[in-house]
């Protein structure tokens, strides 16, 4: 089993149309592929076959590897409600609200929930390809950052880091990041 893990100096740089392009390419090349993101924050929300809740973006990505879209390829959503306070959902099931303070003293306990669902996922793939979200840079939240290094960590996955070059400041931002971490 072999993974790549696709983070950004930012949000909407396009980690997940690129992530999606690769999964394409490597099921079409005859790999059995599978797409992963630790933790996504997202209103854009679609429903597994058991009504389970995961980010859309993975739902696109598991139909581009010939998979039917499953809530583990997205185990921890983020649903942002208003006022620093977000719907908590874990495998798709709604855990709590939890405010911005309350969900970073909870996101310790999903290590291991990550760990042994991502174990799982591998077992039956040859590759995954993991997605990022934001920048794996955000210093506010790199004591404890689900989406990015720590997932990367483990998952033992080599990073590849993504710019857009459209929003101006591209080398600044890749080197500004870079530095950061």
């Amino acid at each position: 089993m072999a993974s790549i893990m696709f983070q950004g100096t930012a949000s909407n740089v396009g980690k997940s149309v690129l992530c999606t392009g690769i999964c394409r390419v490597l099921y079409e090349d005859g790999y059995s592929v599978i797409p992963f993101k630790s933790q996504n924050m997202s209103l854009d929300t679609y429903f597994d076959k058991n009504g389970k809740a995961m980010g859309i973006g993975q739902a696109l990505q598991a139909e581009a590897c010939g998979l039917e879209p499953m809530a583990y390829m997205n185990p921890i959503l983020l649903k942002p409600c208003g006022n620093h306070v977000s719907e908590v959902l874990l495998l798709g099931d709604l855990v709590s609200k939890m405010s911005s303070e309350e969900y970073r003293e909870y996101k310790h306990s999903l290590v291991f929930e990550l760990e042994r669902i991502y174990e799982e996922v591998k077992k039956d793939f040859d590759i995954v390809v993991l997605e990022g979200a934001g920048s794996p840079a955000e210093i506010n939240i790199n004591s404890l950052d689900l989406s990015n290094m720590e997932m990367a960590k483990i998952s033992e996955s080599p990073v590849i880091l993504i710019a857009d070059i459209d929003r101006g400041g591209v080398f600044a931002s890749i080197v500004g990041t870079l530095q950061l971490l």
